[in-house]
């Protein structure tokens, strides 16, 4: 019996898709490119209102505003540091936002801030211009970046919070909070929130204080007497973040958290884990004695590069251990890094 072949019809675009994608410079991921060029001819094809078509169109050019800027900086460790705007330079908070971005930069870090006033100009005049980058937002009353970054390369302004947020937040590896108002609690609950689903990586989250002025433990209270006592989060959340009032505790949580683990990515079912050492025996029984539950099915096992990772060339010089990972309870993942981070020699 002849087997029919289904037939396929083709999108109206398709040829349209075909020759622009002959621009698409060679290295490039073409099918992801198409998936782009489809959604926005898509999308047009709706007849969406004019605000729609504003939205869409002025994120997606900002956000390649955001991508050309940040790739000048590839491979260089970034930190983002929040906090108010209104902060003024005679406050402490002021002196201690300068102390720690100091401080990291003289380990090697870049420090992204929002561009603005107060907390934002304190961090880059601690980094200095060659180590600070700048995603301001456009608002009535702020007239655009600080003097520290004015005019340099490594600045961007956007019109929307969102796509802001995305990049103060997409490009770090560890992040400081310093007190604020509503943004900066907007943007530091949302990277809590980005942790605690899975939704962004495992990153180190330092609440900063100062001395005598408990900003911080305020609202720890506030998630530890309403959040987890009413079950709305669970007490191993409040383990994504550290809240310290001692910039030195603070600068080596970002850094430390690095000392061993390199990384994380899925592989299938697998999250394979990257670390600089390979853990002992007796390392990897305590591993799978304290974070055996986090496994959905058999145990964490030390394992050699997946074949996705071969093909992307993806970090091979590490060492590996994977697991068949619930996908829930991040809490606890961030202390099995933690612990990774003591097997180290020295």
């Amino acid at each position: 019996m002849r087997r029919v072949q289904p037939v396929t019809t083709p999108h109206p675009s398709d040829e349209l898709f075909a020759s622009l994608l002959e621009t698409v410079p060679a290295g490039i991921d073409r099918r992801l490119s198409q998936l782009l060029l489809r959604a926005a001819v898509d999308l047009v094809a709706q007849r969406p209102a004019t605000l729609d078509l504003k939205i869409a169109g002025a994120a997606l050019e900002e956000m390649g505003d955001a991508f050309a800027m940040f790739a000048g900086s590839v491979g260089v460790p970034k930190a983002t540091l929040f906090g108010s705007a209104r902060t003024k330079e005679n406050d402490p908070l002021y002196a201690v936002a300068r102390d720690v971005a100091e401080r990291l930069a003289a380990a090697g870090w870049m420090v992204i801030t929002g561009a603005g006033p107060g907390i934002m100009q304190a961090g880059m005049e601690g980094a200095g211009r060659e180590h600070s980058i700048g995603v301001s937002i456009r608002l009535p009353f702020e007239q655009g970046a600080n003097h520290v970054i004015a005019g340099d390369a490594k600045y961007v302004s956007m019109k929307y919070f969102f796509t802001r947020k995305l990049m103060l937040i997409k490009e770090s590896k560890g992040f400081v909070c310093l007190p604020g108002g509503f943004g900066t609690l907007d943007e530091t609950f949302e990277l809590i929130t980005l942790t605690q689903t899975g939704k962004g990586v495992p990153v180190p989250i330092v609440l900063l204080d100062t001395p005598g002025d408990p900003y911080w433990e305020t609202v720890d209270a506030f998630i530890r007497e309403q959040l987890v006592a009413r079950g709305l989060v669970s007490a191993a959340d409040t383990h994504l973040y550290l809240i310290t009032e001692d910039v030195d505790r603070a600068v080596q949580e970002v850094v430390g958290f690095y000392r061993n683990y390199d990384s994380l990515r899925y592989v299938g079912d697998l999250l394979v884990i990257r670390l600089r050492q390979l853990p002992t025996a007796d390392q990897m029984a305590l591993l799978n004695d304290r974070f055996g539950h986090l496994c959905k099915t058999g145990t964490i096992e030390i394992a050699q590069p997946f074949d996705p990772e071969r093909r992307e060339n993806d970090r091979l010089d590490l060492h590996r251990i994977a697991f068949a990972f619930e996908k829930h309870g991040y809490g606890d993942l961030r202390d099995m890094i933690d612990l990774c981070n003591t097997f180290v020699d020295g």
